[in-house]
């Protein structure tokens, strides 16, 4: 009977470490160390590898802080989005929203460093992700913030000929941007 307890002990024990391995995918639990997150990113990358566990991972590593006040911060999370962007293939998830997401926001990061690669960045988005109308109207915000109005409405024209959608977000987004709102998409809009 002891030896039937012990093995009915230790098959708990190991059903709560795959537990605890699931909710740490699930983003419900991050690794001890905040600063570093490798244990994070290294079952992220043995594991499932999707775009939707390193969406996850990563926006919950942007709620330490600001980013455009905290350097270190900024510096970590784009060390990060690169990270998941190298670790996700195009040819694979370039139809996933996730992926998408994490490909604009890494944009996103870039413009307060480099607007220069940061346009290289929203080009990879809409290159890869070009059914999305939230990859091109980000892109096309970039170029308004930039002073780039002619390259701005351009975008957006051109999302609408290839049919991104929701098109609603597009014709919103064009509306304001002929109504010269230097927001694209007010926070309720997004």
């Amino acid at each position: 009977i002891a030896s039937i307890m012990n093995r009915v002990r230790d098959l708990k024990n190991k059903y709560r470490n795959e537990e605890n391995i699931t909710d740490e995918l699930n983003c419900t639990k991050i690794s001890a160390d905040t600063t570093d997150n490798s244990g994070t990113v290294n079952q992220i990358m043995m594991t499932t590898n999707n775009p939707e566990d390193w969406l996850c991972f990563l926006l919950r590593l942007e709620k330490k802080g600001i980013p455009q006040m905290d350097v270190s911060l900024l510096n970590r999370l784009i060390g990060r989005y690169s990270q998941a962007v190298t670790a996700l293939p195009a040819e694979k998830h370039s139809q996933d929203e996730s992926y998408a997401r994490i490909l604009v926001r890494f944009a996103e990061l870039k413009a307060l460093q480099d607007p220069e690669e940061a346009r290289d960045q929203f080009h990879l988005a809409r290159l890869n992700c070009k059914k999305f109308a939230f990859v091109h109207v980000a892109f096309a915000q970039f170029e308004l913030s930039q002073g780039n109005v002619k390259k701005c409405k351009q975008l957006l024209q051109k999302a609408m000929e290839c049919s991104a959608v929701p098109l609603e977000m597009l014709e919103t987004a064009l509306k304001n941007f002929h109504s010269q709102k230097k927001q694209l998409l007010s926070d309720e809009e997004k």
